[in-house]
């Protein structure tokens, strides 16, 4: 619950941002700031939490991120928060996807069908062929498939590499890619401003920490239903702080994307279930 409500927050705090900053100078100062934060992970085993195993995937995870932030922070800036947290949910589908394509995992019927129910959702959503439809809606989308994309090659690193090894290459990297255009756009802040941004290097720090202690310690399916709340509290903040509130095509296609995804988590915890409910029999 507490991840949802700061995962919120931080999109609040982009969105306010991006009414004054490029959005790679918003995303340079905010990693620049979460580097800070991890330096002390970082230095407890350099210089070995540089060495990968696999530097190859590490740079096609860092690429992928970098496409993730942006789509998702321009969405964010120029779409009511709520609309581009729902079309972000759709990153659930593409993961399902990717893990079949490039796992090999095995996804039967009714998730296959959750995934088709959802992209339904999203074409709602989005609203191809209307008046209503907006690039910044397919920055959205395309944020999502990258997250969903670092995601699996992050299951893959896994494997080789050390949680403080990518941790590191994530921090380090992405602050680097975003060096150049954060400073060829950058504009002085004010006081004010460097607070919002340090508060969103903060804030941002602190969501990824609570989401990784609550996947740990807590059950899957419940805490994915719990992430889902992101879309009312980002609805609550749009309406308060910009006076947005989601229309009609909004509501129906994000009712059909939550659902959609809630679904597949619970078939894949109760396929776990059973999985090891027959290894102990």
């Amino acid at each position: 619950m507490l991840a949802s409500i700061l995962f919120s927050l931080m999109a609040l705090l982009i969105k306010l941002l991006g009414q004054h900053f490029h959005v790679t100078q918003i995303l340079f100062v905010r990693q620049m700031g979460m580097v800070v934060m991890v330096l002390p992970a970082i230095m407890r085993h350099f210089p070995g939490s540089l060495r990968s195993n696999r530097p190859g995937l590490q740079m096609m995870r860092m690429g992928f991120a970098v496409i993730a932030m942006l789509g998702g922070f321009t969405a964010v800036i120029h779409l009511p928060l709520a609309d581009a947290t729902a079309i972000f949910f759709a990153k659930s589908f593409f993961i399902t996807i990717f893990a079949v394509l490039f796992l090999r995992e095995i996804v039967g019927a009714y998730r296959w069908s959750a995934v088709v129910v959802g992209f339904a959702g999203v074409m709602i959503m989005l609203q191809p062929g209307t008046a209503e439809f907006s690039i910044y809606s397919l920055a959205s989308l395309t944020g999502a498939a990258a997250a969903a994309a670092v995601m699996i090659i992050l299951r893959i690193l896994s494997q080789h590499d050390s949680a403080d090894t990518i941790m590191t290459w994530s921090a380090l990297g992405i602050g680097l890619a975003m060096a150049l255009p954060g400073i060829y756009y950058w504009q002085a802040p004010t006081g004010y401003e460097w607070s919002l941004l340090a508060a969103l290097a903060v804030v941002s720090y602190f969501a990824q920490r609570c989401n990784i202690f609550a996947y740990k310690h807590g059950e899957a399916s419940l805490l994915a239903s719990l992430d889902y709340m992101r879309l009312l509290w980002a609805t609550v903040l749009g309406y308060l702080v910009f006076g947005d509130f989601p229309g009609a095509a909004t509501w129906v296609g994000a009712g059909i994307v939550v659902a959609a995804a809630i679904f597949m988590v619970y078939r894949e915890t109760r396929r776990k279930r059973e999985l090891t409910s027959v290894l102990s029999d």
